[in-house]
């Protein structure tokens, strides 16, 4: 079946003027122009479509979403696959946080008494069971057991007092980063602050620190594609810059 972009706008629910922009930018392209200049799109189309939904649903920016589905090497089955993985977390995470919210509805009524530990004792939980998930397998087969789980002992075992500063610190490494990015000097002040940052974020996670390992992890998230969409999803580049910034922090850049 063919569509218009008027047609295929209502079948997907984005703008006719979105369809434009995908086309002017080389991330959609119609199949074809009819004799009116019209654009007209195929099954083919409406595939890569529904891709691209899929990623702008997961966070990226049009730039990465044309590097990904332009890359010689995109599966679209694989594609889709990490794109039910990934929408499969969230839902488990709502539910965590759905029975969480629950719970503390009924404290707050009278019902149940809740202590503080245990209203963040879901975020923690689905955590840790996300990160399993994601990159178990591969943190364990590089790090060893039982440094993952000394890890996430750590993780389980947090105070409301130190949940609420990890979660801070993790606004504060985001916020820096973007600002020394944007300044473009990996071994300016505030790209060296965010690399401090960022150690400290990684003490509530690691049983203990070294700069071999720190220096390892930012090589990671440039080499991994997960972790490199995560940190180029505003400002394509982020990934290389922190891990620039990490690797002079620590004293291993070559």
């Amino acid at each position: 079946m063919e569509y218009t972009v008027q047609k295929l706008g209502r079948l997907a629910g984005v703008s006719p003027r979105t369809l434009r922009f995908y086309d002017e930018i080389g991330l959609l392209k119609p199949a074809r122009t009819n004799s009116s200049g019209y654009r007209i799109y195929g099954s083919a189309e409406v595939d890569r479509l529904q891709q691209i939904l899929f990623y702008r649903e997961l966070g990226l920016d049009l730039d990465r979403i044309k590097s990904i589905m332009t890359s010689p090497s995109f599966d679209g089955s694989e594609a889709l696959r990490t794109h039910r993985e990934q929408l499969l977390a969230k839902r488990r995470q709502l539910d965590v946080l759905i029975a969480n919210v629950e719970k503390t509805i009924a404290a707050a009524e009278g019902s149940i008494e809740m202590s503080n530990e245990e209203k963040f004792e879901g975020f923690k939980k689905q955590l840790i069971e996300d990160n399993e998930k994601k990159y178990g397998a591969e943190v364990r087969g590089k790090y060893g057991d039982d440094v993952v789980d000394k890890s996430n002992a750590k993780l389980a075992n947090m105070t409301q007092a130190e949940y609420e500063e990890v979660t801070r610190l993790a606004e504060e490494v985001t916020e820096t980063l973007a600002e020394a990015f944007r300044q473009g000097d990996p071994a300016g002040e505030l790209a060296q602050r965010a690399a401090e940052l960022h150690k400290r974020w990684l003490m509530f996670y690691w049983p203990q620190y070294s700069k071999e390992a720190h220096a390892g992890l930012a090589q990671m998230y440039v080499d991994d594609e997960r972790f490199r969409a995560y940190y180029d999803a505003k400002q394509p580049g982020t990934a290389e810059f922190l891990r620039d910034a990490i690797h002079i922090y620590t004293g291993t850049r070559t």
